[in-house]
């Protein structure tokens, strides 16, 4: 979180108190100084008239939502640690990127794609959770779809698997149905804004077949102003073959790097399909071996439940079967970072060990610090 923002600040607008001067200067003078909070505005910094009126506006909006988001939060029992960081993601996160997508998509008046990449323990779902309640009270009717939902049937897999043994498990490139994908993501584009013509969205359950998962009924759609598509490596495009000449750990033989190539050139199938999005968010963690962590993490949780669950070698033989077809090495600083003009991510949220956001960079903008 900024850390020249007291969170007593946050406490006072959210208990309707009046600020001090300095208190309410002190956010003026953040808001003029931090690139990412002005990607919606369009205001020129020495406005100071304008930044005030955003002071205003957002401690309104953070005074409206903050009770909403918490019960929310809890009620999908996700926990945000410490309790008060949901203030500072608010303020700082969560409010300018519903802000910034409502006006994006009142500016092409038809329904907005944002694309959204970012593996387990990124806060995907918490994102998504978060920007449903806010774009609704902005006036915004928003769905969330995830590339999950795109899984080829459990028939078709199983078929996959016994031509490419490979294929372990359902998630890298090949596994999901592509064509699907553009339907529904174009149908969603071009679907007039309050037709009552429904889409049909299609979901996956991954309980069915004794987890192997399988698709199931679909979700009836009549509108949505805003889509939020989101995956492990949605909007991810090929590298070089020349990037896999070295083995990069756990890619250690040469049928791993077979694999490589083979989910590499996978992505070739899914360009059309990012064509879609018009505008791409990336979660990174600050260190890729976070993910392994965090999946343990988890399945302690579960098990300590008493449900049944992986160990840690199966857990780690899971999390490398990711790596091994899309290594996060190899493809996200392609992505994510911004400095290169090659860089194709509009928004990237770089996340803590703790799942906290702990820096934002915009295209085009510099970064600010969380």
């Amino acid at each position: 979180m900024i850390k020249n923002i007291p969170i007593r600040i946050f406490e006072q607008i959210v208990r309707g108190d009046c600020l001090t001067s300095l208190d309410y200067e002190l956010l003026v003078n953040e808001l003029r100084d931090c690139s990412f909070c002005q990607l919606s505005l369009g205001i020129d910094s020495s406005d100071i008239k304008a930044f005030t009126k955003i002071v205003d506006q957002r401690s309104q909006l953070l005074r409206s939502v903050y009770p909403k988001i918490s019960q929310v939060l809890v009620s999908h029992n996700i926990q945000v640690d410490p309790a008060w960081a949901i203030l500072p993601m608010l303020w700082h996160y969560w409010l300018p990127l519903a802000q910034s997508l409502a006006n994006q998509q009142e500016k092409i008046g038809r329904t907005f794609i944002q694309g959204l990449l970012g593996g387990q323990g990124t806060g995907k779902t918490t994102l998504g959770i978060v920007l449903k309640v806010l774009l609704l009270h902005l006036g915004k009717t928003f769905l969330s779809i995830s590339l999950d939902d795109l899984y080829k049937t459990y028939a078709d897999r199983q078929k996959l698997r016994d031509r490419r043994p490979d294929f372990i498990w359902r998630g890298p490139p090949s596994t999901h149905d592509v064509d699907l994908g553009i339907q529904v993501l174009q149908q969603l584009r071009d679907h007039p804004l309050g037709s009552s013509q429904p889409i049909e969205i299609p979901r996956f359950d991954k309980s069915l077949h004794h987890g192997a998962g399988d698709r199931t009924e679909p979700e009836i759609s009549y509108e949505a102003d805003i889509v939020l598509f989101e995956g492990w490596f949605v909007g991810m495009r090929p590298l070089p073959i020349s990037t896999f000449r070295n083995f990069v750990p756990p890619i250690l033989s040469d049928s791993d790097r077979e694999f490589a190539l083979e989910c590499n050139a996978n992505l070739y199938n899914y360009l059309p399909l990012w064509e879609y999005l018009d505008h791409l968010i990336v979660l990174v963690p600050k260190d890729y071996n976070y993910s392994l962590q965090w999946r343990i993490e988890a399945e302690h949780k579960l098990m300590a439940t008493g449900k049944a669950g992986m160990n840690d070698q199966e857990i780690t033989q899971f999390v490398e079967y990711f790596w091994k077809a899309l290594h996060p090495e190899l493809f996200m600083p392609r992505i994510t970072d911004l400095n290169n003009s090659a860089a194709y991510a509009d928004l990237v949220v770089q996340i803590s060990r703790s799942h906290l956001p702990i820096k934002i960079s915009h295209k085009n903008i510099c970064s600010i610090r969380m």
